[in-house]
């Protein structure tokens, strides 16, 4: 085991090298830049002090050097005008629209981002798992076509409409408002209790939106994979030999049905990031999907490289979760052996 994960790590470097250089090559590929889009409007208003800035930046960031050396500068393994001060060195690099490092305009983001992400994935398989087994083992029964119904709905319904209709009617209803993570008055103050329990009382909406379409999925999925499985003879036979049906359940057919789920983990977080933007606009929340869009369509690249990574390691964390998972979920798996 330990073998295996020192492999991994090696792997997990290498790739996210090989994606570093894919994400700064393709925010790299339209023409021009923050910067020297700026500097052209700049000239043509003729404000100096502010285009000395813009250059300024430019020399102090590398901007002026060749494509390949501002990539080996970014990552920090090149030195630049403050020697090797790059993503390695904990130098996320300067927010150009924002005009602030980007550990500055993300830093809150981040971990919100994260913290959504994790009540969302949590709500997603605490509902889904319950219904998905009663489902499965009442086939046909009511029930059934009542889980079966609520998943097609959960399915075709756009997240960000949810959004705007709950939003609409939590006001009309109730009286409140359910966009941001926080009441208005605690948005620029410290960490309060009373700030944790405004941000427990807010997660509820977007949890619920966000993860309403990847619940509905997991029901099917878990439904269809259970069974499979509770068709299969040794189901059959630890029942026929006296073994409680729940017990004989949960002990084999759900631990097989759930390697799917397992091996998505990796998938699941930057998939939660990337398709929560919309609600995320809609819900007026403070994650980092709102400022990657911004960071994309202004060409801030430092800000806009530094999320893509941040989905990155995610994304090969979340791999190496689901292969240590599934090897201790499933006794067929073996690290390690040919």
């Amino acid at each position: 085991m330990i073998g295996f994960i020192a492999r991994r790590l090696v792997t997990m470097v290498l790739t996210l090298l090989v994606i570093s250089l894919l994400v700064f090559l393709i925010i790299k590929l339209p023409p021009g830049d923050f910067l020297t889009n700026q500097i052209a409007e700049l000239r043509a208003q003729g404000e100096a002090a502010a285009m000395a800035k813009a250059e300024f930046l430019i020399r102090q960031y590398g901007l002026d050097r060749p494509v390949f050396e501002q990539y080996l500068v970014w990552i920090g393994v090149w030195p630049g005008p403050n020697g090797f001060s790059g993503l390695l060195q904990g130098d996320w690099g300067w927010s150009f629209e924002y005009d602030r490092p980007v550990n500055q305009v993300v830093g809150d983001a981040l971990w919100l981002t994260l913290l959504v992400n994790f009540t969302t994935v949590i709500f997603v398989h605490v509902v889904a798992i319950p219904i998905a087994i009663y489902s499965a083992t009442r086939q046909y029964s009511f029930g059934d076509y009542l889980a079966t119904f609520v998943g097609y709905i959960g399915l075709a319904t756009p997240n960000f409409l949810l959004a705007l209709v709950l939003l609409y009617y939590m006001n009309r209803w109730f009286g409140i408002s359910i966009g941001g993570l926080f009441d208005a008055h605690y948005a620029n103050e410290p960490w309060s209790l009373a700030k944790v329990g405004s941000l427990l009382q807010h997660l509820i909406v977007p949890t619920i939106v966000i993860g309403l379409s990847g619940t509905a999925a997991m029901i099917r999925r878990m439904r269809a994979n259970l069974l499979d499985e509770l068709s299969k003879q040794y189901y059959v036979t630890a029942t026929a030999k006296g073994l409680p049906q729940t017990r004989a359940l949960l002990k084999y057919p759900f631990r097989m049905a759930l390697n799917p789920f397992i091996a998505d983990i990796g998938n699941l977080l930057p998939n939660l990031v990337s398709g929560s933007v919309l609600v995320s606009l809609v819900l007026s929340l403070p994650t980092v999907g709102p400022i990657l869009l911004a960071a994309l369509k202004s060409q801030d690249q430092f800000l806009a490289g530094f999320i893509l990574m941040f989905v990155a390691v995610l994304t090969v964390v979340g791999m190496l979760i689901s292969d240590l998972l599934l090897a201790w979920l499933d006794p067929r798996i073996r690290l390690g052996q040919r």
